[in-house]
């Protein structure tokens, strides 16, 4: 998987002042829909920001918290937009979060068309609307369950043939043909914490303190940061401690350079193969992670919604806690509702400098 950052349009957040709602309603913003709801003094209704009724002149507009404040001061829902029901993203998302259940719990992957009639939807259509909402294509997300389910079952001791059954491969011979490829060395390998798997790594220093750039033959596995080198050395050892873990040659001190260079000037970008291992659910909360702009933000609200599970905020953070890919995987740009700034693996000080040089480049 490559990793392509590019610049794009700074954002704050969003739709807190009623000047900011009001450009949302004139532009009739879909990304406004559930933020606030606005009134029409002389119509006495209520509406979506992205309803397509005629607009109202901005005197007679009234914005609104939640769709019942509005109905509570008196105005009733338009029939147009009818905000006192679900919108159509709502339902999409409901959808699509049904999917991922069925996913989940199934002992065999479902073909693309029996999810898709599940859905109600063609399985086109469906294929498209999934990978918008979670960043991932049925596919993906499915193969990424697999893994997680694979890993669970032989970190708990389970051989690799009931670890492959399990996960819901019909045959083992399946499985071992992309065994290497879904958990980044071969099954044996990972059931013993890394034996005969190669990571070469390399500590060097950078502005931020020191930084450990680690990889497999797939890509890069972890972007540390810290204030002690030995620290971050010890942490590599305790995640695969059967693993030969070589020192970079200098074609590796040349992925760290790249790192290094991007952290200290983030306009050049960076493109890296990632060898990214973790959840269904964490890999599309990352996905939708790197889809941030640089010098952009988005709240842990923004990400459990943008992913299909709006109620997931929590799930969404620790998913960012998880993370240990520093920069590549920038969690550094998902910030409080409020727009301050949360928890960061490496440090408050490592997030407040990573933004402000993006903002300013």
């Amino acid at each position: 998987m490559l990793m392509t950052m590019t610049k794009d349009k700074k954002r704050s957040a969003p739709f807190v002042t009623d000047d900011e709602r009001w450009e949302a309603v004139r532009q009739r913003n879909p990304a406004a829909d559930g933020a606030f709801y606005y009134s029409v003094i002389t119509t006495g209704v209520y509406c979506r920001p992205s309803c397509p009724a005629r607009l109202p002149r901005r005197e007679h507009a009234a914005f609104h918290a939640t769709g019942a404040d509005a109905e509570r001061a008196g105005f009733r829902p338009c029939k147009r937009c009818r905000p006192n029901e679900a919108s159509l993203a709502e339902r999409h998302h409901a959808a699509v979060e049904k999917i991922c259940r069925q996913i989940e719990t199934a002992e065999q992957v479902p073909s693309l068309k029996a999810l898709a009639q599940s859905a109600g939807l063609s399985p086109y259509h469906f294929h498209r609307l999934f990978k918008a909402i979670t960043g991932l294509t049925p596919k993906a997300y499915a193969q990424a369950n697999r893994a997680h389910r694979v890993r669970q079952e032989l970190a708990q001791g389970a051989s690799v043939t009931a670890a492959a059954y399990a996960a819901g491969f019909n045959s083992s011979s399946r499985f071992y043909a992309g065994a290497s490829a879904l958990l980044g060395m071969k099954p044996r390998a990972f059931r013993q914490g890394g034996t005969g798997t190669e990571i070469r790594f390399a500590v060097g220093e950078c502005s931020l303190g020191s930084i450990l750039v680690a990889a497999t033959k797939k890509g890069i596995c972890a972007i540390q940061l810290g204030d002690d080198p030995d620290a971050l050395v010890r942490e590599l050892q305790d995640r695969f401690p059967n693993a030969t873990l070589l020192g970079g040659d200098a074609g590796f001190e040349k992925k760290v350079a790249s790192v290094v260079g991007f952290i200290e000037a983030p306009a050049k970008g960076m493109d890296l193969p990632l060898d990214i291992r973790g959840t269904a659910f964490q890999q599309r909360v990352w996905e939708a992670i790197r889809a941030i702009p640089p010098g952009s933000t988005s709240t842990y609200t923004e990400l459990a919604k943008r992913i299909g599970r709006p109620k997931a905020v929590r799930a969404v953070a620790h998913a960012c806690g998880s993370n240990i890919i520093a920069v590549a995987i920038p969690c550094h740009r998902v910030v409080r509702t409020d727009g301050s700034l949360a928890g960061y693996r490496w440090g408050i000080d490592r997030k407040r400098t990573l933004l402000s040089r993006e903002q300013s480049s």
